[in-house]
């Protein structure tokens, strides 16, 4: 799965690794065999590692809720298994003593009708806009106004380096060394990047590996590749899917896949955290097996930057992609981010498409006509950056820097499992689809249930903001740095108002 924190060298692999600070559990149920942090559990009736949550009234005679305390960044928290922990009561209390409380007001939420803020669970679609985001943009705005061409070398923040400005911060999010970096382009544009540098069909290696449900532009751009390298996605398009009856995907049936393929894999492109389900897949466990297929590991970590902990350097991660509008609260359509392992920047034989933006900064103004890549990640770059829209991701990882992830790692997990336990307790007939073990999740639940659009609206006009895929899916994303276990009890209690 995904991961985290504060620079590399933390375990890459968080389905083995606490969830957050010692001894929370808070997918634990009354009365269940105790399973440590890090250890999947099994569902009763469901294969383990691949569970779903299927709601019934009564359940198994219990109602479920949440064990376990966090003291993140120094806090204390308790989420009780009594029927008091259902109540509004208990979400104030935690509230009160949520430490991270005070980022909220970092953040504009957006606001009904009457002028007070919606319940926001969406951040797995769009982050929220921080606050500081447009004195950023203005900042740049005045700066081109002022300066002109100039704006580029002069004044108090000189644009040339605006991409690595970020540098540091990214670094820290994704567990990655700062070298290893790079903001650029967009998410998709990226995979397709990462493929000219990595897709190397070579004689019986021509297939490449995808997990299901796929995100259908990663799908597309594996595709056109295949087809631009002469061959047939019909047989050089491998799809790795969930067991019929399952929602989630198994790891050992990736790893088998994997390994049934070994002799013609040439690239590995898996999700870190499913976009349908909210599945965080085991990224140091799965890339070792692509690398022991003689393949390479490419990861879409769109759902995972920014949500989960990270460790892509120690994991031996190739290259990954991200966005930045999810979890990391860029803004609309903003400007994506690469990772690429120091063991091919280093190499000069790697190959990448290249502009005048990758070239060695020192030497870019002569208008050399041979290419010097610039070091690290950097030599990825095409084109001159957008500044306008590095603006605002600018104010977004100052926010990250000064939590780091594992404070907002702590609080997510709580977050999420208090929204499950009042999901379970309050609307019967909801599936959740995503795993009960927070190790193999982030923010988000993703819940299939009986006529959603329609329970969808309800939520909508009753101010709560999730989303919807096909056929029958809402997502809800509690996110740390913004949501409060108040919004999160309102949030169900409406939701199971809509119940049929």
């Amino acid at each position: 799965m995904a991961r985290g924190g504060r620079g590399a060298g933390r375990d890459a692999d968080p389905a083995r690794r606490p969830a957050g600070p010692a001894g929370i559990d808070p997918s634990r149920r009354p009365g269940d065999r105790h399973v440590p942090v890090g250890r999947p559990g099994v569902h009763r009736g469901e294969p383990a590692r691949c569970s779903r949550h299927r709601r019934t009234a009564g359940g198994a005679g219990r109602r479920p809720g949440l064990a376990g305390r966090a003291g993140f960044s120094g806090g204390a928290h308790s989420v009780t298994t009594a029927a008091a922990a259902l109540g509004e009561e208990r979400a104030r209390d935690l509230d009160a003593t949520d430490p991270l409380a005070r980022y909220r007001a970092r953040f504009l939420l957006p606001t009904g009708d009457d002028g007070r803020p919606k319940i926001y669970l969406a951040g797995q679609s769009l982050g929220a806009q921080p606050v500081a985001a447009r004195a950023e943009v203005e900042a740049d705005l005045d700066a081109w106004a002022r300066l002109g061409v100039d704006g580029w070398f002069a004044g108090d923040r000189t644009w040339i380096d605006a991409d690595g400005a970020v540098r540091e911060s990214t670094a820290s999010i994704v567990g990655a060394r700062p070298g290893e970096v790079a903001t650029l382009n967009t998410l998709t544009v990226n995979l397709h990047l990462l493929f000219a540098s990595f897709f190397r069909p070579a004689g019986a290696r021509t297939a490449v590996l995808i997990d299901a449900p796929t995100f259908p532009s990663d799908r597309y751009a594996v595709e056109s590749q295949l087809r631009l390298h002469g061959l047939d996605p019909e047989r050089d398009l491998i799809t790795v899917r969930p067991r019929d009856g399952e929602a989630l995907l198994r790891t050992e049936d990736l790893e088998g896949a994997i390994r049934e393929h070994r002799d013609r894999l040439a690239v590995a492109l898996l999700a870190g955290v499913n976009y349908a389900t909210g599945q965080a897949h085991e990224i140091e466990r799965l890339t070792a097996a692509v690398h022991d297929a003689g393949a390479v590991a490419l990861w879409d970590l769109a759902h995972a930057a920014g949500n989960v902990p990270l460790a892509l350097h120690d994991a031996g991660v190739d290259a990954a992609a991200w966005c930045t509008y999810k979890y990391l609260n860029g803004g609309p359509g903003a400007i994506a981010q690469l990772f690429v392992h120091e063991r091919h920047t280093a190499d000069a034989s790697t190959l990448r498409l290249t502009g005048w933006w990758g070239n060695e900064p020192a030497t870019r103004f002569r208008m050399a006509e041979s290419f010097e890549p610039g070091i690290g990640a950097d030599g990825w770059r095409i084109s001159t950056p957008p500044i306008l829209s590095l603006a605002p991701i600018r104010a977004s990882l100052a926010i990250f820097e000064e939590v780091g992830m594992d404070a907002l790692r702590a609080k997510s997990v709580l977050l999420t499992a208090y929204l499950e336990s009042l999901l379970v307790a309050l609307v019967p007939d909801v599936e959740i689809l995503t795993p009960r073990e927070p190790t193999a999740r982030g923010a988000q639940l993703s819940l299939r249930m009986a006529d959603a659009p329609r329970r969808l609206a309800a939520l909508e006009a009753a101010g709560v903001v999730a989303d919807f895929r096909e056929p029958d899916i809402i997502r809800m994303a509690p996110v740390p740095l913004y949501n409060t276990f108040h919004e999160i009890w309102r949030a169900a209690r409406v939701l199971a108002d809509t119940a049929l």
